[in-house]
């Protein structure tokens, strides 16, 4: 049983050992596990949190890599199924002491992509409390895009608890226009909504963040509160009651990685929503997990244990 649940695809993650030479010159490559949604689950894990993981991987050995590093973090992985005729998605990840790395992924046509509305039947929600959304997993293609609304539909009958993080991925997607518009749609099941300042620029065409989360309210009457992150200086919060606050991000000395750094917002929120924190409380720690996060070069290796947390915060 768990009390948080999400669907997505994860990925193995080929990241290179050599520092600040790109990819074309590495030589050296570990391997790691990825995956926007999946993510999530492993911080929150880490936390001391119960989880489902809901996806497919290719009987291959990164299909079988993935299932066991699953189970190595601690995240329930009796709901992710093997496919015989399709692939497990990975991508390519350079390694650099500052700033965003470059990174290339071959996922397409993966198993993953292939999930159908059927694995949805198997779940058993009754223990769950929040199920966490992400604008990734439907982007992989229509058939998972189908099964993430079946999903949600069941999500939606139990009167679950939803957060929806747009997670834009650009190159999934068939041109700009058509993310925007499923996106924006897809953004109306969620409870909280969490896009970034320059996400919710792209997806609205509005700059400011009140502005950004007064869309996302006006558009759902599902939606009872919009995050607006806002990087280094905090996230931005309105609620539909009106309420409205910034809250102070947290200074690191270096930059290292920004990827997974959304994914820690997103699971700071979360566990925190869980524990019975307010709203403002979830926030910091979502702001204070996404600075820990750029702080090391993995995907999600910089998630704190609850010790780390707690000295971090204080």
């Amino acid at each position: 049983m768990a009390e948080l649940i999400t669907i997505g695809e994860p990925l193995v993650v080929l990241a290179s050992k050599d520092l600040n030479v790109g990819l074309i010159d590495s030589q050296n490559f570990c391997k790691q596990l990825g995956g926007a949604e999946l993510n999530v689950l492993i911080g929150a894990a880490r936390l001391g949190h119960s989880t489902d993981y809901i996806s497919m991987v290719g009987e291959d050995p990164f299909g079988e890599y993935i299932i066991k590093e699953i189970a190595h973090h601690e995240v329930g992985n009796r709901y992710i199924n093997r496919n015989s005729e399709h692939w497990t998605g990975f991508y390519l990840k350079e390694l650099v002491d500052e700033g965003n790395p470059s990174t290339y992924y071959f996922r397409k046509g993966s198993a993953a992509a292939h999930m159908d509305k059927s694995v949805i039947d198997d779940i058993d929600f009754s223990d769950v409390k929040w199920a966490h959304l992400s604008g990734v997993f439907p982007a992989i293609s229509l058939q998972a895009r189908e099964t993430y609304s079946y999903f949600v539909e069941k999500l939606t009958e139990r009167g679950i608890h939803t957060t929806f993080d747009p997670n834009l991925r650009p190159t999934l997607w068939k041109d700009e226009e058509t993310m925007r518009q499923v996106i924006n749609f897809l953004a109306k099941s969620g409870e909280i909504v969490m896009p970034g300042i320059e996400e919710g620029r792209i997806l609205t065409g509005l700059k400011q963040p009140e502005e950004i989360a007064d869309y996302y309210l006006e558009q759902s009457n599902v939606t009872q509160a919009v995050i607006v992150k806002l990087g280094p200086a905090g996230a931005y919060v309105k609620t539909k009651s009106g309420e409205s606050y910034q809250v102070k991000g947290f200074t690191v000395e270096k930059v290292v990685d920004t990827v997974g750094a959304g994914d820690g917002f997103a699971l700071g929120v979360l566990t925190s929503l869980l524990e019975g924190q307010s709203m403002e409380e979830a926030v910091r720690r979502g702001c204070a997990i996404g600075a820990l996060s750029v702080m090391t070069p993995g995907d999600n290796d910089g998630y704190p244990t609850r010790e780390q947390l707690d000295a971090f915060i204080i």
